[in-house]
């Protein structure tokens, strides 16, 4: 009977129109979170309420439905994102009115959204291939730093006195700095401290062709590369999976010739012991 059911789950977990029932249900709460930050009519707020209900309890159906149809229970909460949903779909029974949780319960709801990323496969190598490039990301971050104070120490001590607000110290050089690099009204502060030194051209110059164009570039490369090995890892695995699928099974005459034959030898085999 378990067995059964567990099969019938896991067929309709595997369904399209079923995960497609799933990414609208996501849809219309990421929609119904964004009308509660608007001014509405009471019966408009009677009808939110009632679609946040349906909507959590489509959820808490939808990740029964996955942990029954999963073969190794022990294995679907070593999962990372079957956690971040279990505990998304947990936190979102919180009652939202009259609690000391509402606050929680609302900021739960929000993260509700990011399930996308664990049902569409390609967001989720996205994700897992961003993670793998954060420690490859960390010495160029590292660099990255490094070039900023130095530049920040070094407009500090030059353009304090044309601008105080931008240059009074390495902190406030280090965000003046990130603006420059992010081509916020950058011309404004170069001109601005030309007036007092015409070959400050070289400071901004340099600056951004080592962050905005040298070391993003690197960052760039960096994801994309591993982006490109969790992509071939993927494809490997389905052609994998795919060939086990397509491997052919030995039929019932088969066996029953291989039985067949066994039975032969060991004739032969016997015979050949009682002339001996």
């Amino acid at each position: 009977m378990y067995e059964t059911l567990k099969q019938r789950l896991f067929a309709l977990k595997s369904n399209r129109i079923f995960e497609f029932a799933v990414i609208s249900v996501i849809i219309i709460s990421a929609l119904e979170i964004g009308a509660k930050t608007y001014e509405l009519p009471g019966v408009i707020n009677q009808l939110l309420v009632g679609l946040d209900w349906f909507i959590t309890l489509f959820f808490v159906v939808e990740i029964s439905i996955r942990y029954i149809a999963d073969d190794d229970k022990r294995r679907f909460f070593k999962n990372g994102w079957n956690v971040f949903d279990t505990l998304v779909v947990v936190v979102s029974l919180v009652p939202v009115n009259d609690s000391e949780l509402a606050l929680l319960a609302r900021l739960v709801r929000i993260f509700r959204v990011l399930r996308m990323i664990s049902i569409i496969p390609e967001l989720r190598t996205l994700i897992t291939s961003l993670l793998k490039a954060l420690p490859q990301m960390g010495y160029v971050v590292l660099l990255m730093f490094i070039i900023f104070y130095i530049y920040a120490a070094i407009g500090s001590y030059l353009f304090a006195e044309i601008n105080p607000f931008l240059w009074d110290n390495i902190a406030t050089s280090m965000l003046t700095l990130f603006r420059v690099m992010t081509f916020e009204d950058w011309t404004d502060i170069q001109y601005e401290t030309m007036e007092v030194y015409p070959w400050s051209w070289l400071f901004y110059m340099t600056f951004i062709f080592l962050t905005a164009f040298a070391f993003l570039n690197m960052v760039i490369g960096i994801v994309v590369n591993v982006m490109d090995k969790e992509s071939r890892k993927e494809a490997e695995r389905l052609r994998d999976e795919l060939e086990a699928e397509q491997e052919p099974q030995p039929s019932l005459a088969d066996l029953q010739r291989q039985i067949a034959e066994l039975k032969q030898l060991l004739q032969a085999s016997n015979q050949r012991d009682q002339r001996h």
